[in-house]
């Protein structure tokens, strides 16, 4: 009795200190970025990484193309890891979490924005239409989201 008591604890204070962040990252079968390598992005190129190579990062796994690129972020999560918990920059401005197209993305300020894509809507163009003002937006929108 006693130890299922201290064990029910122990797991409430583990839930309850769990980053907010890792409740709100675009996960696809616990993959961030849908297995793309974070750090391609910022070598000109994204391109997905293996099963091999990988990561796990704030609730999520990232997926690397070589052991180079998972050692890079490694050294600083924090530089690659995509804003917004890898949901869509334009509809964050509205408050929005909406999946994204990896290969659709853009590097502000050295941090990567990704972005949804189809044949019919592409985000990014709308996005460098109000870029200034949509990023003020989706920057509030998710102190909110990643807050509460």
């Amino acid at each position: 009795m006693v130890m299922k008591l201290i064990t029910t604890t122990l797991l409430l204070i583990l839930f309850t200190f769990v980053p907010c962040s890792a409740q709100n990252l675009n996960l696809k079968g616990g993959l961030a970025i849908e297995g793309y390598d974070p750090v391609s992005y910022f070598k000109g190129k994204p391109v997905e990484g293996t099963k091999e190579f990988n990561k796990q990062y704030q609730g999520g796994t990232y997926r690397f193309a070589s052991a180079q690129n998972q050692d890079e972020f490694a050294k600083n999560p924090d530089k690659y890891v995509p804003k917004y918990g890898g949901w869509c920059a334009y509809a964050m401005a509205d408050g929005n979490k909406v999946s994204i197209d990896p290969e659709t993305y853009k590097i502000i300020d050295g941090r990567l924005y990704l972005f949804y894509h189809t044949i019919l809507s592409n985000t990014l163009r709308k996005w460098n239409e109000d870029e200034q003002n949509l990023h003020q937006k989706a920057d509030a929108a998710w102190q909110k989201i990643d807050h509460n």
